[in-house]
C-alpha cells in the first residue's frame, strides 16, 4: 500500500512528511530514521490513521544534527540528552540545564582524551617497530607508556633514594630528584622509546653503582653553601648544568655556578678543538692548553676542602680525578634519555673532550717551563736541507704504493697504508698553514683523495714553498715563541718516522735519507726526549735497536716501534 502523499507531503494539507519523503529529502536511509525515531532522537510529529509516522517541517534540520553528532562518535544517550536538554544540572554548575555549547565543550574534552590515548598507542607501536621488540614486550611497554606523571616520578625517586641510600650528598640527591621524567601530553615515538629505555636503565646495577660513586665523590668534595661546584661533580657528570638541583630543573643557577658552567664549556671546546687539530695529548703543543684550562678551573674550587691556589701537580691531579670520576657512560646515557623524555636539550657530550683532557693531564701532571735548549742549535738552512732529503725519499716510497697496497696494515697505531699516507699529507698541509698564519682544523677530513701519489707530492711542494717563501725558518710561533725552524724539524722527524712505517708495511728498505737521518734522530731526542710514555701518548715505550741498526731504524725504536 503506497504512501498517500503529494510531492512528499501527506495529503491532509498539514505539511507533514512521511518517513519515505524525509529519507529522500535528507539522504538518510528509512531504516536509520526509524531506528533514531525508536531511540527518541527524532520523534514523529503525528501518525496517519494507518499508524505511519509523520514528521514536521523541522525534522530535516533535526535529522542533520543527529547525523552530525553520530559521525563525531557521540553516543545515542548523550544525543538524546542534548536534544531534550536533560543533562544533569550539576554539569554546568549553574543550576540550569547546560547549553548545547557547554555540552559540545565536554564532548570535545572527551575526544581530546581519546585522541591522546590513540596517539600514545601509536607512539608505543612506532617504538616497537623501531626497536624490533618481541611481541611479549608489548604489554610491559604499553604499561610503562600509560603511567601517570606521579607514577613515573616515583620510579625515578625510588631509584635515586635506593642508589644513594646512606650517602650524605644532599645537593647531589636533590639535583637528581629535581630532574623528573615528565612526558608531554602528545609524546613522540622518540620520547616514548627514551622513557621505556630509561625505565629499564634505572634497574641496572651498573647505573646504580655509578651514581653512588659520583654521590660519594660529591660528599667528599662538595663546596660550602654558595660556592661553585667541582667540574667532575656536576657538568662532566652528565647533568644538564653545573648547579645540580637548580640547573637540572632548568634554572640558571648562581653566578658562581654559571662560572663553573663556563669553565666546563671551555674544557669541552678546547678538548674537541685539540682533537680536530690533531694535537696529541702528550705533545708539547698540549701543555699550553692544559695550563689554560687549569688557570680557568682553579677559581671554581673556592670553598672546596683544601682548594688549590696555583697551577701545580696537586691542582692537575685534582682536576684529573674529577674527570676520571665523572667518566661514567651509564650516567651520561641516563641524562641523555631524561632530556629526550622531557624535550629539553641534551647535555653536551664529553666523551671526546673528556678523554683528550684526561690524557693531556696524565701526560702533563707537572707544569713545565719552556726548555729553550730544545731550540738551540737549530740551523735553518740545515733543517731545510733535511726536509728536502726526507721528502724526496718518502715521495719515492709513496710513488711505489699500488692501489692494492692501501689496505695493508702498518706498524703505526693500527693504521692502514692509506691512513698513514693521509696523515703524512696532513703533516705537510698543517705545517704549510702554520707558515701562512692560518692553522688548519680539518684533521679528520680526507686529504688523500683518489690519487695518493699526487696528493703527497703536491703537499710536499706546498710545504717547501711555504718554508722558504714565508720567512718561517727565521720566525717564531705560538705563546712559547717556538722557532719556525724547529716546527719544520718536527715535520722532518714525523715524515722520516712514518716513512719507516710505510717501508715496513710495503716491504721496502728502511734506510731512508742517510745524509740526514743521524741529525734527525738527534733532533727527535732533543724535542721528544722528555715526552711521557703514558696512556693516550703518541709514543710507545722506547725499544732497543739491534746492533748495527741504521739511524732511521734507531729513530723508529726511539719512538716505540719494533725495529727487528
Amino acid at each position: 500500500m503506497g504512501d498517500p502523499t503529494v510531492d512528499g507531503m501527506y495529503e491532509d494539507g498539514t505539511g507533514l512528511l512521511t518517513i519515505g519523503a524525509l529519507a529522500r529529502l535528507t539522504g538518510v536511509p528509512v531504516k536509520t530514521i526509524r531506528n533514531w525515531s525508536d531511540a527518541d532522537l527524532l520523534p514523529p510529529a503525528a501518525r496517519t490513521p494507518a499508524g505511519y509516522r509523520l514528521y514536521g517541517p523541522d525534522a530535516p534540520a533535526r535529522l542533520e544534527i543527529v547525523r552530525s553528532l553520530r559521525e563525531l562518535g557521540i553516543g545515542t544517550a548523550a544525543i538524546r540528552s542534548v536534544l531534550h536538554r536533560e543533562l544533569p544540572h550539576s554539569l554546568n554548575g549553574m543550576g540550569g540545564p547546560p547549553s548545547f555549547a557547554e555540552t559540545a565543550a565536554r564532548w570535545a574534552d572527551a575526544l581530546d582524551a581519546q585522541i591522546r590515548t590513540l596517539r600514545l598507542q601509536r607512539a608505543v607501536l612506532r617504538t616497537v617497530a623501531a626497536r624490533g621488540s618481541a611481541a611479549e614486550e608489548l604489554p610491559h611497554m604499553t604499561e610503562l607508556a600509560r603511567l601517570s606523571a606521579v607514577e613515573r616520578r616515583r620510579i625515578i625517586a625510588d631509584f635515586v633514594e635506593d642508589a644513594l641510600d646512606g650517602v650524605p650528598a644532599t645537593a647531589y640527591r636533590s639535583g637528581l630528584l629535581a630532574a623528573t621524567p615528565d612526558l608531554p601530553d602528545d609524546p613522540t615515538p622518540e620520547q616514548i622509546g627514551a622513557w621505556i629505555e630509561l625505565a629499564a636503565l634505572v634497574r641496572e646495577p651498573e647505573l646504580r653503582a655509578a651514581l653512588r660513586r659520583l654521590a660519594e665523590y660529591s660528599a667528599r668534595t662538595a663546596p660550602t653553601a654558595g660556592e661553585p661546584r667541582a667540574v667532575g661533580e656536576t657538568d662532566t657528570a652528565g647533568e644538564p648544568g653545573a648547579a645540580g638541583e637548580t640547573d637540572a630543573a632548568g634554572e640558571p643557577g648562581t653566578g658562581q655556578e654559571q662560572a663553573a658552567v663556563r669553565v666546563a664549556e671551555l674544557m669541552r671546546e678546547r678538548g674537541e678543538a685539540a682533537v680536530t687539530a690533531g694535537i696529541a695529548p702528550d705533545s708539547p703543543a698540549a701543555e699550553p692548553l692544559v695550563a689554560e684550562l687549569i688557570a680557568a678551573w682553579i677559581p671554581t674550587q673556592l670553598g672546596t676542602p683544601d682548594p688549590p691556589t696555583e697551577d701545580g701537580p696537586a691542582a692537575r691531579a685534582r682536576l684529573l680525578e674529577q674527570l676520571e670520576t665523572a667518566a661514567e657512560p651509564a650516567v651520561e646515557r641516563y641524562w641523555q634519555l631524561l632530556c629526550t623524555v622531557t624535550g629539553r636539550p641534551a647535555p653536551p657530550r664529553w666523551d671526546t673532550a673528556g678523554t683528550w683532557t684526561a690524557a693531556a693531564l696524565r701526560a702533563h701532571l707537572r707544569p713545565v717551563g719552556l726548555d729553550r735548549s730544545a731550540f738551540d742549535g737549530t740551523d735553518p738552512d740545515r733543517v731545510l736541507y733535511a726536509y728536502e732529503q726526507v721528502a724526496r725519499d718518502v715521495a719515492a716510497l709513496v710513488a711505489a704504493v699500488r692501489p692494492a697496497d692501501l689496505d695493508l696494515p702498518t706498524p703505526c697505531a693500527g693504521w692502514s697504508v692509506r691512513q698513514l699516507l693521509d696523515h703524512m699529507v696532513w703533516e705537510n698541509l698543517m705545517a704549510t698553514s702554520i707558515a701562512e698564519d692560518d692553522p688548519r682544523t680539518d684533521h679528520t677530513a680526507d686529504h688523500l683523495g683518489d690519487d695518493h701519489i699526487a696528493a703527497f707530492a703536491d703537499s710536499a711542494r706546498a710545504a717547501l714553498a711555504a718554508f722558504t717563501g714565508s720567512g718561517m725558518l727565521h720566525r717564531t710561533y705560538g705563546p712559547y715563541a717556538a722557532p719556525g725552524a724547529m716546527i719544520v724539524q718536527q715535520v722532518v722527524v714525523e715524515l722520516l718516522a712514518h716513512g719507516w712505517d710505510l717501508a715496513r708495511a710495503t716491504g721496502a728498505p728502511t734506510g731512508l735519507a742517510p745524509q740526514v737521518a743521524e741529525e734527525t734522530l738527534a733532533a727527535a731526542r732533543r724535542i721528544y726526549g722528555a715526552a711521557p710514555r703514558t696512556e693516550g701518548s703518541s709514543f710507545a715505550p722506547e725499544r732497543a735497536a739491534p746492533p748495527g741498526a741504521g739511524a732511521t731504524d734507531r729513530l723508529a725504536a726511539f719512538l716505540g716501534r719494533e725495529p727487528g
